[in-house]
């Protein structure tokens, strides 16, 4: 979408996601809601970048100034986010209780998980799925669990591509009767090939207590969910408001451990990523960074990587996950040669389910899928 066209949209839908106190958003919006708004835009932007809830909380303080229908339409898509949101919170504790009989530990993050512990409100967030973290070594024993309360792979694996997926992939996706992908286990944080090894047995035992919906549950520690949902955005280039409004609550946390985050992010390699979100953070939603976490956004590189992104995402350009453009960016996102390589080195060598699609080879014959992915990515390069 051309930027020319949410010339005015854009800047109210900033300001209602802003960190700005309650006075200046409101003096924002007041002069932005004095030129005619194209409401269908603006709700349209709201709802692809997640933060439909947000925006109607703000504009309701603007009665006057919104226009009867499009202020009833808003409050009508609020509603049916709460609704959902209900439904996906009684879901949720259904599959982590019956988990929790199976002796089978699950932690949800992101979405309810996420709503209701840093916004203090459910309904603030708009709902998508339900997002749990598991053990690789559970996969088998929760797809047979939640395959009991009726969800269904929405991808199904041969025994050989299973095993694979479990060591290259990262979620599988679940269908249920009330829709697809209402459910995504995750027993890593990104594929492979990303080239951050991150300590996924760590986050179990850093997990902190929370309520979802009045009943007890954990989540992970806030210094984890910071660097885990940063690394989520920057897979997608951060193309989504509410992904850097999570983060946004995340930061203002003052018990929130930066020299801790800092260890962790240098071992990991992803101090620039970190240093990128904490700038699109400041740059797009008013977030202050805090002194403690300055080393992260004082490199040149990273404060150059961040004002192109802040160009993608105002202009709403999309982004091709798997062009050779949207690869060469997230190489540029690592600051050690060696993880770039690394990650050169995976995306060659680790064949996925595209590549079983792609091309259909007996069980013995398995390994020899490297070469299939070795071609795929010849291919792509060459015309891209």
């Amino acid at each position: 979408m051309p930027a020319t066209r949410a010339a005015l949209e854009w800047p109210i839908l900033l300001a209602a996601c802003s960190v700005d106190s309650d006075q200046e958003k409101a003096d924002r919006i007041r002069v932005l809601l004095r030129q005619p708004v194209q409401w269908k835009l603006l709700s349209d932007l709201a709802d692809r970048h997640g933060v439909a809830p947000l925006l109607y909380q703000t504009l309701a303080a603007f009665e006057i100034a919104v226009p009867a229908d499009e202020l009833r339409s808003l409050r009508d898509n609020y509603h049916r986010n709460v609704h959902k949101t209900l439904f996906l919170s009684r879901e949720l504790i259904r599959i982590l209780q019956y988990l929790s009989t199976l002796a089978v530990e699950a932690i949800p993050y992101k979405g309810l998980a996420l709503a209701e512990s840093m916004y203090g409100d459910i309904a603030l967030r708009q709902s998508g799925d339900i997002d749990l973290l598991i053990r690789a070594q559970d996969l088998s024993r929760i797809i047979r669990a939640v395959g009991e309360l009726g969800y269904t792979p929405h991808v199904t694996f041969s025994e050989a591509e299973q095993r694979a997926y479990l060591k290259s992939g990262y979620e599988l996706a679940f269908d249920g009767q009330a829709g697809p992908n209402l459910l995504e286990i995750q027993w890593d944080l990104q594929p492979r090939f990303y080239a951050v090894d991150y300590d996924m047995s760590g986050i179990f035992q850093r997990a902190a207590a929370t309520t979802i919906a009045g009943h007890s549950a954990t989540t992970p520690a806030p210094e984890d969910l910071l660097m885990v949902l940063s690394l989520h955005a920057a897979k997608h280039v951060w193309g989504r408001l509410i992904w850097l409004r999570d983060i946004v609550q995340i930061m203002a946390l003052p018990s929130l451990d930066w020299s801790w985050i800092e260890v962790q992010a240098r071992e990991l390699g992803i101090a620039r990523i970190l240093g990128v979100t904490l700038l699109l953070a400041h740059s797009l939603l008013e977030a202050l960074i805090p002194k403690a976490a300055e080393k992260f956004v004082a490199d040149a590189t990273t404060r150059s990587l961040a004002d192109e992104i802040h160009t993608h995402i105002v202009r709403q350009a999309s982004c091709d996950l798997e062009s050779v453009a949207y690869f060469r960016l997230m190489i540029r996102l690592r600051e050690r040669r060696s993880d770039r390589l690394r990650f050169l080195y995976r995306l060659a060598l680790t064949p996925g389910p595209s590549e079983w699609k792609a091309v259909r080879l007996p069980t013995a014959l398995f390994p020899f899928y490297r070469v299939v992915r070795l071609w795929r990515l010849a291919v792509r390069m060459v015309r891209g």
